[in-house]
């Protein structure tokens, strides 16, 4: 079940060079370069949040493979636009005007036309709307509905295509009556056990296992009813495997994780015990650390291996010093073969729902703001040090707070991370990131 504070996804679907790239960067903006050290996927520029007048969307990119002969070039397409298909909420159909209409775009659109989803057609390309006017009429013929002439270098026409867009999105998804049961979202490398996982905590056979990575035919919501409680599991899917998509696996995995951790409130990441934590498994985590879920990290297939009384420790080791960017996440040792620890994993999941919720009072706050200033000096610069007047939390999942400081360029990182740390000391907030936001005050308001 979708919950109503989703952000719509949005998917750019077209036939090589007709610039989904310069679109999605456009749309994009700044926002690629936000995160910096975190192996999340932003730099690989395949998802980014936007926001386009009081909306705010993903916007996915479906570009990817160039085919090396024309004989490919359908049944690439086909591939791409089947990934949009299935993940997004409205699809952008992007063609070229100066090309004109190919049987390519005549493919796709038979496709995107059969899924019933939202389709807005958009013309790229189109510098001048007069010289142009006749070519843009043409793709009337593709039988999708208006075409909206646009030019991604000249950011002309931009703003109707959104308008168009977000007229597609629900219209007040935050005023939806709230689903409160923990939305957790099961993620990871192909054959890590996800279905397996599941299919235990059902105990039934509802999900397609194999032992070929990239079984699972689509994201399947899976309500599981644990104690005297309900808990609601999405499991990514994996890849419908074909000849020519075998290096767009990781494209493909990437995607379908951003649209199930969009959904959830809480990303149990699944590592094969056997392989062991690998970057692979960073970039995946980076998805649910860049939208602020919680995250338990659950390594899989735990019976599958020779263990001493230093096993544990190594593997915890080696786990922080891969993902060292979530310190705050839970670890947990389990087999969904077996059903080792499988009843753990929901006080895990109990716990971390509760950390990502919990309010923590102004005057607790600044207790503890007050002793760590007092334990640890506040950087200064040339003479100039900083001041710490106000600490306050204004929002859960994940629990933000805004410091006030006289000075924002002292306020360094390293000691951002030296008063969350105090704070996670007094107050836990076990398995979810916690967000600051920096802001001056002068001092005569102090």
């Amino acid at each position: 079940m979708a919950k109503g504070k989703q952000r719509p996804i949005v998917a750019v679907v077209g036939r090589p060079n007709v610039g989904k790239s310069t679109l999605f960067n456009m749309l994009a903006g700044e926002r690629i370069s936000i995160v910096q050290d975190t192996p999340g996927v932003t730099r690989d520029r395949i998802y980014a949040d936007v926001t386009w007048q009081n909306y705010h969307f993903t916007l996915v990119d479906t570009g990817g493979i160039e085919p090396e002969s024309k004989d490919i070039l359908l049944s690439q397409m086909r591939s791409q636009a089947q990934i949009a298909i299935d993940t997004a909420d409205v699809i952008i159909f992007l063609t070229d005007v100066k090309s004109g209409m190919q049987d390519a775009d005549l493919g796709v659109a038979d496709l995107l036309r059969k899924s019933h989803k939202p389709i807005v057609l958009a013309v790229n390309k189109v510098d001048s709307f007069q010289k142009y006017e006749a070519d843009v009429y043409e793709f009337y013929n593709l039988g999708i509905g208006e075409p909206y002439p646009i030019s991604s270098t000249e950011r002309q026409g931009i703003g109707d295509l959104l308008d168009a867009v977000c007229s597609y999105f629900p219209a007040d998804a935050a005023d939806e009556e709230e689903d409160t049961r923990p939305h957790v979202a099961i993620i990871g490398k192909p054959n890590t056990g996800k279905s397996s996982l599941i299919n235990k905590l059902l105990g039934e056979d509802r999900l397609i296992v194999s032992d070929i990575a990239g079984t699972t035919r689509d994201a399947v919501d899976t309500e599981v009813h644990y104690g005297e409680k309900d808990y609601v599991f999405i499991d990514t899917a994996g890849l419908r495997r074909k000849k020519n998509v075998k290096e767009d696996l990781e494209h493909y995995m990437i995607l379908r994780t951003v649209s199930a951790v969009e959904r959830s409130d809480i990303a149990v990441l699944l590592i094969d015990a056997q392989e062991g934590v690998t970057e692979q498994d960073a970039k995946i985590a980076g998805i649910a650390h860049d939208r602020g879920k919680a995250v338990i990290i659950a390594v899989n297939k735990w019976d599958a291996v020779e263990k001493d009384d230093k096993t544990i420790y190594r593997y915890t080791k080696e786990i922080r010093n891969v993902l060292s960017f979530m310190p705050y996440a839970e670890i947990l040792f389990i087999s969904a073969m077996t059903g080792q620890r499988l009843s753990k994993l929901f006080d895990v999941i109990d716990r971390v729902a509760e950390a990502q919720n919990k309010r923590v009072a102004t005057g607790a706050l600044n207790e503890i703001m007050t002793e760590a200033v007092a334990m640890q000096q506040p950087p200064n610069d040339k003479g100039k040090i900083l001041k710490l007047f106000y600490i306050t939390q204004v929002a859960v999942k994940p629990p933000t707070f805004v410091i006030f400081v006289n000075d924002k360029e002292l306020m360094h990182f390293s000691y951002t991370r030296y008063i969350e740390n105090q704070i996670r000391q007094a107050f836990g907030f076990q398995g979810t990131p916690l967000r600051f936001i920096i802001r001056e005050r002068g001092e005569e308001k102090e």
